[in-house]
């Protein structure tokens, strides 16, 4: 086989099997779920009446926010400092 060939039956291969997915929700909760997205989007069932927020929760909101940056965020996290994790296949934990 050469390598164009190999190249195109890949391409039809996965083509076809990504047309083979119905589109839209698959279970009764995602359908559900994904009206209640587009419920909120939609802005169908907004509240006619503003709800603005004063400005000592505007400011406490932003200090809140300012505080998260105070915290830098690890490369990696060791396993000892989180807890141990149990092993569910073969092998040793």
């Amino acid at each position: 086989m050469t390598i164009r060939f190999l190249i195109g039956f890949c391409v039809v291969f996965v083509t076809g099997s990504a047309a083979a997915i119905e589109p839209g929700p698959s279970s009764p909760s995602q359908k559900q779920t994904e009206a209640w997205l587009q419920l909120q989007a939609s802005g169908k069932a907004a509240s006619p009446v503003p709800q603005p927020s004063s400005p000592i929760e505007r400011d406490l909101s932003m200090q809140r926010w300012l505080n998260s940056y105070q915290h830098p965020i690890p490369d990696f996290y060791e396993q000892k400092m989180g807890g141990s994790v149990s092993g569910g296949g073969s092998g040793s934990n």
